[in-house]
């Protein structure tokens, strides 16, 4: 706990200084204890700190009683008062900061009574708010039944070692401000250790996965790609998502696309094969597939009735992996019963609205998107990412991968279809599923911060993702 309370009180000094008056509300359980220490610190620091302990039940946890004893005995703390029952809060001014330690990641039911009272007191106020590990009343995974109103809204988390499940929901933002995780240097033993149905890729995960590229390669060796994409007016999804297949690697694309796009896929993607539909403006009938060792589909592809049909025929031959996604997911969602039909190992790229046509709306938020996701993917024996904010890998075994990498500067049109042509690429290029989901994921969102950097967020196109994929690979391999 002092490890944790050492990294805990550097943050807030780093933003805040001594002549910032504290409040410290600290709860019975280890949440407090954290508060209690990152108190006295604080106080050691010359910062006038006033701390609020709630001992309602008079039952402390052992670490928060051996800290209430600390701060009772320190000379430096401003004021110490335990609540046993009533309790009038302080005034809370907007120069003053508010440390929030009254529960942490065991909370398992909402707020009630007092504590809701204070949690509302504190949102209402000006006051400035850290939350220490986890917002106050924010449970760590599931918030479907929560009352909102009843937690508190941080300016700054500063969480332990590693992200909990919601603070990765995106509905749970106004809750927890700006995010900083804080390395308190957990033995890799202890974290490995504990059994968790999530977790957040790390760079260390990937390089393992990474293939060595022979000496002796050549086109017909890195993986032959076909990408189906592109009715008319939608040229550029195929455009796109075929120049991210060939600039992730792979050996040789071929673009399967209307006659109308002939022009501006030649133009635009000179490396690529060219396959024309017979069909002038949309995607009519499925191609031999035997030659191929991935097929990427849906970027831009329409929903025409004919091309629904071509669509699931074109699954149906697929002798190789197959990533689906934009309208190819758009025509299952009005065709469900043909989920049943998907081969095992597909892969699908979902955002938000394109899961909830597939799967039903999530009407309660995030969360229930991502347990819909996951019962899908067991079920169909699928990888389903769920594009976002830290997008989700849903695995067929239940588990969840959660992909760190990316920017809000990727909320633009073909972001998507430029990690279709990633991970098909790396399909094509002999990656199993899980690996090159994983990676490309990665790679998407790295491509994308390393782009932003040049850009800025504000203008980040999603040309400007393929463009940078090559700094991203590298690295990656560095």
């Amino acid at each position: 706990m002092e490890r944790a309370a050492k990294a805990l009180t550097r943050a807030i000094t780093e933003t805040w200084s001594e002549r910032t008056p504290v409040v410290v509300f600290a709860g019975p359980g280890n949440n407090g204890g954290d508060a209690l220490a990152v108190a006295r610190m604080l106080a050691e620091q010359n910062y006038q700190v006033s701390v609020y302990l709630f001992n309602i039940h008079n039952h402390l946890s052992e670490e928060c009683e051996a800290n209430r004893r600390r701060v009772a005995e320190s000379k430096r703390i401003k004021a110490f008062t335990e609540i046993s029952l009533n309790f009038d809060p302080p005034k809370l001014d907007a120069d003053t900061l508010v440390v929030d330690g009254l529960f942490g990641s065991g909370l398992n039911k909402p707020l009630a009574g007092g504590f809701a009272s204070l949690v509302k007191y504190v949102n209402q106020s000006p006051a400035k708010v850290v939350a220490i590990d986890i917002p106050s009343g924010l449970m760590t995974e599931d918030n479907t039944y929560n009352i909102h109103s009843n937690i508190i809204r941080a300016d700054l988390t500063l969480t332990l070692q590693q992200k909990k499940l919601a603070m990765l929901m995106a509905d749970n933002q106004q809750y927890i401000g700006q995010l900083k995780v804080l390395d308190i240097r957990l033995s890799p033993e202890y974290i490995n250790a504990t059994e968790a149905q999530y977790r957040i890729l790390e760079e260390s995960d990937l390089r393992p996965m990474l293939l060595p590229r022979s000496p002796f390669a050549h086109k017909g060796t890195m993986g032959h790609a076909l990408i189906i994409a592109g009715s008319y007016g939608m040229a550029g999804a195929a455009i796109l998502a075929t120049r991210a297949c060939l600039r992730t690697g792979a050996g040789k694309v071929t673009v399967h696309t209307p006659k109308r796009n002939y022009e501006i896929m030649q133009l635009s993607a000179p490396e690529a094969v060219l396959q024309m539909d017979h069909e002038e403006t949309y995607f009519s009938e499925a191609v031999d597939a035997e030659d191929f060792d991935a097929i990427g589909i849906g970027p831009g592809l329409g929903r025409q009735e004919n091309t629904a049909i071509a669509l699931i025929a074109q699954i149906r031959r697929a002798q190789c992996p197959v990533v689906l996604d934009a309208d190819a997911l758009n025509i299952l969602a009005n065709h469900r019963a043909w989920l049943q039909q998907l081969p095992t190992g597909i892969v699908m790229t979902p955002h938000p609205k394109e899961f909830d046509r597939l799967a039903g709306a999530a009407s309660s938020g995030c969360y229930e998107r991502l347990i819909k996701a996951r019962e899908m993917a067991e079920h169909l024996h699928a990888y389903i990412i769920l594009k976002g904010h830290c997008s989700a890998l849903c695995l067929p075994d239940g588990h969840i991968v959660f992909n760190p990498t990316g920017n809000a500067g990727m909320a633009t049109a073909g972001s998507g279809d430029v990690l279709t042509g990633i991970i098909t690429a790396l399909l094509a290029r002999g990656y199993k599923q899980p690996e090159a989901c994983m990676l490309g994921m990665y790679l998407h969102g790295s491509a994308g911060d390393i782009a932003a950097q040049t850009t800025g967020q504000e203008s980040l196109i999603a040309s400007d993702i393929i463009d940078h994929l090559p700094q991203a690979f590298k690295r990656l391999n560095d």
